[in-house]
């Protein structure tokens, strides 16, 4: 059984996946990689909802994470989503991508039986992965796509389990968070998923946060966190109040697609979606630019 690691915290950058002619451009990944590790992130999240990891199948998952793995520095972490809806499944894909380096597996619970998954089915289901998993588990509560919150007792259940090391909460819910974080092992880390309350989570003791953001604006999000540490509370607080309408276009109103016509606006390679996403049109493309403007991510 691998311990727990207690280093998981700071900005984690969930990427995006590349593609040309609705094919994976690991090339384009690569250099987008590279462009990242000038800031100060601790890692990448590779095949979770903002990569469009529902389109990807398992042989163009493979070729992601090596570009990603020869790409990413030995100091920053490359966590995989990895989540299959069986157990066995996730358990073979989790192993496959431990040995091609992912650092830890951050693993969403299953949501298409979700009327038979009890508190006690999900918990055996964390469980069991974990037992067999060769890398250390991230419990992944996102319920806008699954459907359910996990409960606080089933996370509570699964934190005292040595290859266990984390929760990504992606629930927007602090009340949940905040009951998390009262009575969780100090060497279990709670990430938040959701940016538009990173500044509250980190006053209230997350160790950091996955957060899509961060793939647009990742010095802005690094400088909340520093002006947290720094206790500037003020200076952050007006930063966390200006995030919010960039946060809420490319996680509530437009979603993937505002994520990389951003990219292809900052200088990444952003590119398409796979379809049956749709690219923004023109009313949602001039709602992005004005956003960046104003974050001075762009020139106006």
């Amino acid at each position: 059984m691998i311990p727990k690691d207690k280093h998981l915290h700071g900005i984690f950058a969930p990427l995006t996946t590349p593609f040309v002619d609705e094919e994976i451009a690991p090339d384009h990944l690569a250099e987008n990689i590279s462009h990242y590790n000038r800031f100060d992130l601790s890692g990448y999240v590779l095949l979770g909802s903002t990569g469009e990891a529902v389109y990807l199948d398992d042989d163009e998952s493979v070729i992601l994470v090596k570009a990603a793995r020869d790409s990413i520095p030995s100091e920053k972490k490359l966590i995989v989503g990895t989540a299959r809806e069986s157990t066995r499944g996730t358990i073979r894909f989790t192993n496959r991508m431990a040995r091609l380096g992912a650092d830890a597996a951050l693993i969403r619970s299953p949501g298409y039986f979700k009327s038979r998954l009890t508190p006690d089915a999900l918990a055996l289901y964390y469980e069991r992965i974990a037992d067999e998993s060769n890398i250390p588990v991230i419990v992944y509560n996102i319920p806008v796509h699954t459907g359910y919150s996990l409960t606080t007792e089933t996370v509570l259940r699964l934190a005292v389990h040595p290859n266990i090391i984390g929760l990504k909460d992606s629930s927007g819910n602090l009340g949940f968070v905040g009951e998390v974080l009262n009575e969780i092992p100090n060497n279990f880390a709670v990430l938040l998923g959701a940016a538009s309350i990173l500044l509250p989570g980190l006053m209230m003791g997350v160790s950091g946060a996955i957060i899509t953001l961060s793939d647009v604006a990742p010095e802005h999000c690094l400088r909340l966190l520093r002006l947290f540490h720094d206790q500037m509370w003020e200076e952050a607080r007006r930063l966390q109040l200006d995030l919010i309408p960039l946060n809420k276009a490319i996680i509530q109103t437009i979603g993937v697609a505002a994520v990389k016509y951003a990219l292809d606006l900052t200088g990444f390679y952003g590119g398409p979606c796979r379809s049956p996403l749709p690219p923004l049109n023109k009313q949602e493309e001039d709602h992005m630019r004005r956003i960046l403007e104003k974050l001075q991510l762009i020139e106006a």
